[in-house]
């Protein structure tokens, strides 16, 4: 049971977003703004809380929000460098005449991929106890299902620590190809792996998959950061693992390869289900 319930005569729905960086979002489905336990919660118009949908079998609720880029503080930018992918969100009723901060909680969440369409973006996300109806299990192929890294049951097991490297910049060619002329690593040492900003206008930000290194110290990234990077911009850069047995084998000496989850010597489709020639 709920441990309050807002008066049906005044209720309004509130809404708190955590995203990943910046300010904690605070909406109110109301005219006018309404103020909590010292926080804003904004009525502004540029956005609408779509809806909340729950049911009483066992589908998860699902939460929606979309709205005019700019608008309540969830800004272009903020959308595009995923600082709202995978942000928590809170939904709670209260009333506008006497409102109090999480008064009827409705449901918390976890938003899944923020989109941009044009000016205008949408986020979907999910209940909490959604993470109960996920489905598990294992699949099986010859890449290494592990996260690089992972010390957990039957993880990994590499040290990050002494696979991550730090430096700064020497020159830029756009927001996605950089170099650090220092870095001396054979090339595609870092591919696979991530480079994050710890100084300049992208310090903070979600690190970026690398999708190609070479021996020169040249980087490149999947996805362009939100600002282009400057020399002199200091960096945190993980090695990264292309999954495969060679990598456990080659790059780290073999000492990982009894770590190594995939299974290479499966037989392919064509293989399998030939039919046995008699003798």
């Amino acid at each position: 049971m709920k441990p309050a319930v807002a008066d049906y005569q005044f209720r309004i729905l509130c809404m708190r977003i955590v995203p990943v960086v910046g300010d904690t979002i605070y909406l109110v489905d109301h005219p006018t703004d309404i103020t909590m336990n010292g926080h804003v919660y904004l009525s502004t118009s540029g956005y609408e809380f779509t809806g909340y949908s729950a049911t009483a079998g066992f589908s998860p609720a699902t939460i929606d929000l979309e709205g005019i880029a700019g608008a309540s503080g969830i800004t272009r930018l903020a959308v595009s460098n995923g600082a709202f992918d995978g942000a928590r969100c809170y939904v709670f009723a209260t009333s506008w005449k006497n409102p109090v901060e999480d008064n009827e909680p409705i449901t918390s969440g976890i938003f899944g991929k923020a989109v941009l369409l044009d000016d205008r973006y949408q986020i979907n996300g999910a209940a909490l106890v959604d993470v109960l109806g996920q489905s598990i299990g294992m699949t099986y192929g010859s890449l290494c299902p592990k996260t690089f890294g992972s010390q957990g049951f039957a993880g990994c097991k590499v040290s990050l620590a002494s696979n991550t490297v730090t430096g700064t910049l020497t020159s830029v060619t756009s927001a996605k190809v950089f170099r650090d002329s220092n870095r001396l690593e054979p090339a595609d040492t870092f591919g696979a792996g991530t480079v994050q900003f710890t100084s300049g206008n992208n310090a903070g930000l979600k690190p970026h998959e690398i999708k190609f290194h070479d021996a020169t110290g040249e980087v490149e990234t999947y996805e362009s950061f939100p600002y282009l990077p400057e020399v002199g911009d200091s960096y945190t850069m993980i090695r990264g693992c292309r999954k495969r047995l060679q990598d456990c084998k080659n790059r780290l000496g073999g000492s990982n390869v009894v770590n190594f989850g995939g299974f290479s010597y499966i037989p392919n489709g064509s293989v399998y289900a030939q039919v046995g020639q008699g003798g």
